[in-house]
């Protein structure tokens, strides 16, 4: 603590020879001087760039660092290469909030940012269902379907999508139970865990390819939502069900014009073999669907048309329950996240069209064409059970290639404190 360096709030204008920068130093300590606009964008900001010169170990002093002030901060202030570390200020409540975000925003971070080649299918799952496990003890339960067993299971897509690889699709079906019993299913959460999207036969450009460890962000998010609830308090029995895979090349790679027929007996045509986030997510929403549970999230890094639509400090989220988007707009902003609604309507569900099967994974055309995003959600939608409400989140903001004011370069964990929030609802 003694060499860590102290940050204060200020809305005072900086002395006149700083001019108008937004951090100002005197010894062993930083002032950020917030400005008219949003406050929690400059404290993210200034984060960002007290880390880019250097610091890596701080005290957040002094009067106006609220909850949302200091996770803005570090927010800013983390790094793929290492966290940083912070010393929260606030009473015990704040405090023990701030480390229960801190805990599972690293989790989700480490995943999202790990090499393709140490994070293999079974291997998320492992690592998901460890990390939930020593947080829940006896109240989590679960079981891992791989490589060929998934077929005897009936899960088509996730088969499909990593049958190319050497090291075995999977299934992770975990149960958090803290009733006891036979207690209903409050809450489903389904997430995309490709570990590393080739693009398949669709192959993705060098530079496109290069993040594509990200492609897990979904599973990693829902995981680490999932987890912040349970140390919150969460009294609710939710299920989680990881759809992971490595869409790779191979003799035995899944090819385009292949037909899966699903579990519920809906056919599909493969028109894009880079479309597979989809087809995995069709399995997990059948079998979050065979649950009962009334609430159904899923949370994918689903498709470059949501991130053109909403940027990538947004998640786009889609339902066909309006009350549910409101909802979830109105969780997202009490934890300073930012999602936005992008249309879904029934004849979505139609807009990728087939000759040969009830539907095509995507439209033949660069970037699946006009309203890809929701067209991905329409696809979605076939595999969701008619008496749940359904929540799909298109992750646009949780990673990011290059870095920004806001962002380090890699993993930003945006979407976990949403989801997190709708859980403990």
């Amino acid at each position: 603590m003694s060499d860590a360096m102290k940050i204060y709030l200020t809305s005072e204008a900086p002395v006149a020879h700083w001019g108008n920068s937004e951090v100002t130093f005197a010894q062993g300590l930083a002032n950020i001087h917030l400005k008219g606009g949003d406050p929690l964008l400059q404290v993210q900001q200034a984060g960002r760039k007290l880390r880019s010169q250097g610091l890596s170990e701080v005290a957040l002093a002094g009067e106006g660092w609220s909850l949302s002030h200091q996770w803005a901060f570090a927010l800013g202030f983390s790094t793929a290469k290492s966290p940083g570390t912070i010393h929260w200020c606030g009473d015990e409540a704040t405090v023990q909030a701030l480390n229960f975000r801190l805990e599972s925003a690293d989790f989700a971070r480490h995943l999202i940012n790990e090499t393709p080649e140490n994070l293999s299918p079974v291997k998320l799952a492992e690592q998901a269902a460890k990390w939930l496990s020593q947080i829940g003890g006896d109240k989590v339960s679960y079981r891992i379907i791989e490589g060929e067993a998934l077929l005897e299971n009936k899960w088509f897509g996730i088969h499909a999508v990593g049958r190319g690889s050497e090291r075995p699709p999977a299934l992770l079906e975990l149960d958090f139970n803290p009733q006891g019993d036979d207690a209903q299913v409050a809450v489903a959460l389904v997430g995309k865990g490709i570990t590393f999207d080739s693009g398949g036969y669709s192959i993705k450009a060098s530079e496109g390819m290069l993040g594509m460890k990200c492609d897990m962000g979904g599973a990693a998010t829902v995981t680490a939502a999932l987890g912040l609830a349970m140390r919150s308090g969460l009294n609710k029995r939710v299920k989680l069900f990881l759809c992971c895979a490595e869409n790779l090349i191979s003799g035995r790679a899944y090819k385009l014009g292949d037909i899966i027929t699903y579990k519920n007996g809906v056919s599909v045509e493969v028109v894009n073999t880079d479309a597979e986030g989809r087809l995995v997510l069709a399995d997990g929403l059948q079998a979050a669907s065979a649950t009962g549970a009334p609430l159904i999230i899923d949370a994918a890094t689903l498709t470059g048309a949501a991130v053109m639509a909403v940027g990538t400090n947004y998640n786009a989220i889609f339902s066909p329950d309006r009350e549910l988007l409101t909802k979830t707009q109105e969780k997202a902003t009490e934890v300073a996240e930012r999602v936005w609604p992008l249309p879904l309507d029934s004849w979505h569900k139609e807009m990728c069209p087939s000759a040969y099967a009830d539907t095509a994974n995507s439209r033949p055309m660069k970037g699946g064409g006009a309203g890809g995003a929701s067209n991905a959600a329409g696809f979605l939608w076939r595999f969701v059970s008619d008496e749940a409400q359904w929540l799909h989140v298109d992750l646009a903001g949780a990673f990011i290639d290059n870095a920004t004011s806001l962002w380090a370069a890699g993993a930003t964990t945006h979407g976990v404190l949403t989801i997190a929030s709708l859980l403990q609802e």
